[in-house]
This record gives C-alpha cells, structure tokens and sequence, in this order.
C-alpha cells in the first residue's frame, strides 16, 4: 500500500511530561510521591513535566514500573519531542540567512520547503544540524570593531562564499617572504587596468600561498574585507569591493594582507570602514599606507602642498601605483574634501552589470 500524498506534520510538539502530569493526576499522585517512588528528586520529576529534562532509559523503566506504561512509549515521545524540538530550532536558524541571495547566485538549489531550506544551508555550510554550525563559529575568534553593525548571519554567509571560493584556489604553503614580493609587484601593477591587476594578483597571492577571492557583498554588510586561516599553511584574503572604486580595493587588499603578516593565525579579521578602530587594524592601516607609499615620500609630496589632478597624477607616477590610491589617501586625510579629485579613481563594476 501506498503512502498518502500528503502526510499530516504538525508544527507543534508536546512534551511527554505533559502525558505524565495527566496520568499522575488521573492516579491522584502528587509529584513528590512519584519522585519517592521512583528514587528521583522532585525537582527532576518537575523539570520533565516541564519539557526541561529529558526521559532518560533509567527513567522510563521507573516510570513503567510506576505507572504500568510501557518505557518504550515513554520514550517513543520523548525522542519525538526532541526531533521537533531540533527541527524548531533549525528552521528558527535558517530564517536569519539571506537564502535568495544564495539561490541568486547560484550557492544553493532552490528549497521548495521549509525542511528543504534547513537542508540546503546545512550542506552549503557542511554542518549536520544548526547547534553544529554555532559550535564551529565559536572555535574561530573573530576579531572585529566592538561598533561592528553588520548582521551576523549575513557576514558568516559572505565568509562562507569567499571560504567555498577559496578552497577551490590551489596554494603552494604559504611563505611569507614571498608573499611581500608578489605584494610588491601587485603595488606597481595597480596602475593597470584593474581586472588584468586583480587577475595578477590572484595568480601571485596564489604562488606565495594566499588565496585571494573577490565576493560581491551581501544586503545587511558593510565588509571591506577579511583575513583569516583556513589552515595552519594557507590563510585567505576575501574583499568585498563594495565602494567599487579602485582605492579602497586596494588599499584594503594591502590592510587584509598586514592582518596575515603581522597578526595570530588563531584569529579572523573582518573590517567595516567606520566602525572604531581596532589596535590590530590600526597597525594594518599604517602597515598598508607605508606599503603602497613609503612614508618619506608622502611626507615630501605632502610638504609640497600641491593637491590638484596633475600633481597628484605625477606623484602616482613617480610611485608607479594608481592614481586613484593617492587621490583617496588625500581624501582620508583631510587633505582635500571628499568631493574632489574622484576623477583619478577608476569605478569598478561586477560582471554582467551595466
């Protein structure tokens, strides 16, 4: 015989305590004399009524001997209690993430269901149950500004792409001499156009053992990127590109890369412009400036006070970098208002957008 069509699944779940405090009720037993009976503390016994303790094995026998109801009844509930409990709990961690965007971009299937939707984000997360996905965030320190206003659960998606991303990127182990050399070379190919420099910069990241991918940034961030490890010989660098202007890419491609050099392998680095600056992010701020221009020469260029278009286009020159790095450096600096000079920047675009 078949199974019907539609089969009835409640979205509700009765704790089998409930079934317990009508049958002592029925039997006219208060809740401490079937604690006596059965050797248990009152306070057990009320915490399984309550839903708050499980039926145990130990405790369905008492409660069989007690009350005359087969223990594999007592527990038949209990185990379904706890199945609905834990589906509950799944579909409440689901509906946090950005699951259209996913599908949007072809992350996921597209979930017909609810049950499908929990299934979906546990394979793209490769975890067996929502605890399971708490329990690996907690095991990564996360290292942000204690502003930080993005929503969780879209940044830990975003993480999640670059992470997908990057596992696909073949590494040699990371060596960090190497790594300063590649940046050195994607410094002065940032003059370039800026899809053949990131390209470049992919391969070269890539050859000194860092993966470096580029993820379009999800509604509720405001990620300019982030550094971590992913294993003790390959840490990643994700940036989000989200001001799509080439200064701020790649200034906060050099700031994530001093996160790789200069600090813990233990800890993850995400960056929101605006948010109060961390000691470690501001060692990676000077660390990225000095790289990009050494500090004696931007103090000269500085001295000479001369902050138009051409000035600034020759002094980029000099540098061999892009124009734009030094447009936004003055900018950042006050050094003239964010209004001005936007013309040495290149806009960036995602593919397939106008």
């Amino acid at each position: 015989m078949k199974a019907p069509a539609n089969q009835y699944k409640p979205d509700y779940g009765v704790p089998p305590g409930w079934a317990l405090a009508e049958r002592l009720e029925a039997h006219g037993v208060s809740q401490a004399e079937f604690a006596r009976r059965c050797g248990m503390s009152p306070k057990l016994i009320s915490q399984i009524i309550a839903g708050d303790a499980p039926i145990e094995p130990d405790a369905a026998s008492q409660f069989e001997r007690a009350l005359g109801v087969d223990a594999a009844i007592w527990l038949g509930m209990e185990s379904d209690y706890r199945l609905h409990l834990e589906r509950k709990a799944g579909n409440e961690w689901a509906a946090r993430f950005p699951v259209r965007e996913l599908v949007k971009r072809s992350a996921i299937l597209k979930p017909n269901s609810v049950e499908e939707r929990v299934q979906r984000l546990f394979e793209f997360f490769d975890v067996g149950s929502a605890q399971a996905w708490e329990t690996r965030q907690m095991r990564v320190a996360y290292r942000h500004s204690p502003s930080f206003q993005s929503d969780r659960y879209a940044v830990e998606t975003w993480l999640r792409l670059g992470e997908v991303e990057a596992g696909k990127i073949d590494c040699s182990d990371y060596n960090e001499s190497e790594f300063k050399r590649a940046l050195a070379q994607i410094r002065t190919s940032t003059a370039n156009p800026t899809a053949e420099t990131l390209h470049e910069a992919a391969r070269l990241c890539s050859g000194a053992g860092v993966a470096l991918t580029i993820t379009k940034p999800l509604p509720k961030t405001a990620l300019s990127g982030a550094a971590r490890w992913l294993t003790q010989h390959k840490p990643a660098i994700h940036l989000s590109a989200r001001h799509m202007r080439d200064d701020h890419l790649w200034f906060s491609l050099f700031h994530e890369a001093a996160h790789v050099i200069l600090h813990s392998k233990k800890a993850a680095y995400i960056d929101e412009p605006g948010g109060e600056i961390t000691p470690d992010d501001a060692e990676a701020d000077k660390w990225a400036a000095d790289f990009l221009i050494p500090a004696p020469d931007w103090e000269g260029f500085v001295e000479s006070g001369a902050f138009d278009a051409g000035s600034a286009r020759r002094f980029a020159g000099e540098q061999r970098i892009a124009p734009g790095i030094v447009a936004g450096r003055l900018q950042h600096e006050g050094r003239v208002t964010w209004n001005r000079l936007n013309e040495l920047k290149v806009k960036l675009r995602w593919a397939g957008e106008e």
